[in-house]
């Protein structure tokens, strides 16, 4: 069963380099048509990274008790991280960017969450109220970077000072 996902993901992954590659030029009486290509390689990389969380996800079936929880948070986590670089890639942005970023810093959280339901009482605790302040402290060096640029471009954007005197 295992192997037949694995097979399968690394035949949607080779399919995707296949399609990308296949592609030829447009005759000369056709116009070519806007961005077709660009399409297509968003689909393919999107059913690679859909492969790829499903054999992450098979590898987590062998798995009991926490340790499961853990693997598809893991594997669930690395598809959304995939998923927002895949459009920051497509679309490059200051938004995309954060994206991937908030991804990242919530993947991390929530793995860091799950690994703390093994412990118990005051250790449990203290282990979720950590993985909440790295969290915390990833959102906030988020919208510190956030703010800071929007301060260098409202800076640069400001019309030059002028004296509060009066010119004789």
């Amino acid at each position: 069963m295992r192997l037949n996902l694995l097979a399968g993901a690394i035949a949607l992954a080779f399919a995707g380099a296949v399609c990308a590659q296949g592609t030829t030029a447009p005759s000369a009486g056709t116009a070519p048509r806007a961005g077709a290509g660009d399409r297509d390689m968003h689909k393919a990389e999107k059913e690679r990274i859909d492969a790829a969380y499903k054999a992450d996800k098979a590898k987590c079936d062998g798995m009991k008790a926490n340790a499961k929880d853990v693997c598809m948070k893991e594997a669930k986590g690395k598809q959304d991280v995939a998923e927002a670089e895949l459009d920051a890639k497509n679309n490059p942005s200051e938004r995309n960017q954060r994206k991937v970023e908030e991804a990242k810093a919530k993947a991390q959280y929530e793995v860091a969450k799950e690994k703390c339901d093994d412990m118990k009482g005051k250790e449990k605790s203290a282990c979720e109220h950590e993985a909440k302040a790295q969290f915390d402290q990833a959102k906030a060096s988020m919208k510190g970077e956030k703010s800071a640029s929007r301060g260098a471009s409202r800076a640069s954007d400001a019309p030059p000072a002028t004296s509060s005197r009066a010119k004789p």
